[in-house]
């Protein structure tokens, strides 16, 4: 017997929409954290989420559009990290703990100038997903379909440097370059996720689906896959689960996203899977 309520995703157009954003934010901050995940930058995705908070608060105060507004401070914020870090100013999680705090400062302070918190910038906290339109949804698939065909492009180089850096410079291959090129990938994708589960809860999707499938896997491309797969099903029922007991997207999706991972234990508890990468 069906579930009451699934024909929501076929009666309402706006779920449509919401549920079609979710699934390509959901796959591609699945792959893109199980690359954060082995090396070791899981909480970039809160630091770079509250540097995208001062460019939502900013181009709300200006009129300009918001997400614009995040994608170029969370890149810029995800630039001066890694510069940080390659300069020996600040240890990678300093590093990511300074500009969180920068960037969640500001945004509070432009917020305030502004006439203080008002629903708009409550929403983009707490995720706006059953908002989002079909401009928003053009958007969204246009920015997954470019960073997920960079990835692709340069997957080999990003899997060697994420398992061995040096290694992968001694052989020749331009790690600078290509992480730069991947941390500015992640301020992108960040983005993209605050417009579904919001700026509060960007790790729902970015990192704890990659950690779930790095406990059940036993290759790279089995943990990228099931890390999709895990977000993609957090989204599914995130929604459903809105709809039908009227509570807030966001959270929904990122408490399902965490009972997957609670899962993700208990079944490593009971059966021979082997870990790989943690």
């Amino acid at each position: 017997m069906a579930l009451p309520g699934l024909e929501v995703f076929t009666d309402y157009a706006f779920m449509r929409t919401a549920l079609f954003a979710g699934l390509l934010v959901a796959a591609l901050c699945g792959v893109l954290g199980v690359f954060l995940v082995l090396r070791g930058q899981s909480m970039i995705g809160d630091g770079l989420s509250h540097v995208a908070f001062s460019g939502v608060a900013l181009g709300l105060t200006l009129g300009v559009y918001p997400l614009g507004m995040a994608l170029v401070f969370s890149a810029l914020g995800a630039l001066v990290i890694y510069f940080m870090q390659e300069r020996g100013w600040a240890r990678s999680d300093a590093a990511i703990g300074i500009i969180f705090t920068a960037g969640l400062a500001a945004g509070v302070v432009i917020v305030s100038l502004g006439g203080g918190f008002n629903v708009d910038v409550t929403n983009y906290l707490f995720g706006t997903i059953l908002a989002v339109s079909t401009t928003d949804l053009y958007v969204v698939a246009g920015l997954v379909a470019v960073l997920s065909l960079l990835v692709a492009l340069f997957y080999k180089e990003f899997f060697y440097v994420a398992f061995n850096e040096e290694a992968a410079r001694v052989s020749g291959v331009p790690v600078r370059a290509l992480n730069v090129l991947f941390t500015l990938l992640t301020a992108c994708a960040i983005v993209v996720a605050v417009r579904v589960v919001g700026i509060l809860l960007v790790s729902a999707l970015l990192v704890v689906p990659a950690s779930a499938s790095l406990r059940l896997v036993r290759s790279f491309g089995q943990a990228l896959l099931l890390s999709a797969l895990l977000g993609a099903l957090a989204v599914v029922v995130g929604l459903y689960a809105s709809f039908v007991y009227d509570v807030a997207t966001g959270g929904a999706i990122a408490l399902t996203s965490l009972g997957l991972f609670a899962l993700s234990v208990v079944l490593q508890a009971v059966l021979p899977v082997r870990r790989r990468a943690q």
